[in-house]
């Protein structure tokens, strides 16, 4: 499985190719476990607006970008480690 640490800069599938701004980037915080379920969430803060802590299940943030949904998107995960 991918892995993303503390203060990794990744893309969402939805930032624009020709974007030179920072939407649709986010820092990764890291991995907490929900209280009452146990299940795995990814922490993160986007580069753009409000900057606040969002948090969403492990496995969404981790999966593959729908093809059938979005079939002219080039990236491959739904989240991307930006190479710095």
């Amino acid at each position: 499985m991918r892995e993303f640490k503390p203060g990794d800069i990744v893309t969402h599938f939805k930032r624009k190719e020709s974007d030179s701004g920072n939407e649709y980037m986010y820092e990764i915080v890291g991995v907490a476990m929900h209280s009452e379920t146990g299940q795995e969430l990814m922490v993160y803060r986007p580069l753009y607006g409000d900057q606040k802590l969002y948090a969403r299940p492990l496995e969404m943030f981790m999966g593959k970008v729908d093809k059938e949904k979005y079939p002219n998107v080039k990236q491959v995960y739904r989240f991307e480690k930006v190479e710095q």
